[in-house]
């Protein structure tokens, strides 16, 4: 990476939201869909590997901040609003990869569904392997079947909400403040599965805006 880049900005994986000075929320809206289909398009079109990488970079080098502004308000089923959500997983990941695995690993042993296996991470799956497939989901939204990529945030989503929910049990008798904010991370998670699959749907179906 280029000297000029600023170390990376880190932020605890539990931010969901973000505050920002006042802005004209129409304009802010016109904004955030213009960047992200732009953004998408673009690349997509170009499909060139190097541009691909650094984006997929872009928060260990810049933080999340400038992509916030961008995109953070943005409805949960909209691109932008699906784009946030994802650098946001990846964050989540990147910042804290031993609780990530410890999550998807329980998720997928108590998780009786198809899920883990959309999500596409070796079994077992360690903090290095969950870096490497929420770095593929990213890479995915800009160089791959971009429903695809949508579907396997989805499912990662589900696995690590079903591993907070366990975990959270394990901890409710002896540690629960752990336990609440376990059980806070699991509904989060799930709610954006929900959004993540409603957004595939709309983009296959030529919806999404």
């Amino acid at each position: 990476m280029p000297e000029a880049f600023h170390k990376p900005v880190k932020r605890p994986s539990s931010m969901f939201d973000v505050a920002f000075g006042s802005i004209d929320p129409a304009e802010h809206a016109r904004i955030a869909h213009a960047t992200a289909t732009a953004l998408l398009s673009r690349v997509r079109a170009e499909a060139d590997p190097d541009t691909v990488t650094k984006l997929v970079e872009f928060t260990a080098v810049h933080g999340i901040e400038t992509i916030a502004e961008l995109w953070s308000q943005s409805p949960a089923r909209s691109l932008p609003g699906a784009l946030w959500r994802i650098y946001l997983l990846q964050l989540m990941v990147h910042n804290d990869p031993t609780t990530s695995a410890l999550l998807y690993e329980r998720g997928r042993v108590e998780f009786a569904s198809a899920d883990p296996v959309i999500a596409g991470a070796p079994t077992p799956a360690g903090p290095t392997e969950l870096i490497n497939l929420a770095d593929t989901i990213l890479r995915g939204v800009f160089d791959g079947d971009f429903a695809s990529a949508l579907e396997r945030a989805a499912s990662f989503c589900r696995v690590e909400a079903a591993g907070a929910t366990h975990v959270a049990d394990d901890y409710e008798a002896t540690e629960p403040q752990r336990a609440s904010d376990l059980t806070t991370r699991a509904l989060r998670l799930s709610t954006y599965a929900a959004d993540l699959s409603t957004t595939a749907r709309l983009w296959r179906s030529g919806l999404l805006i």
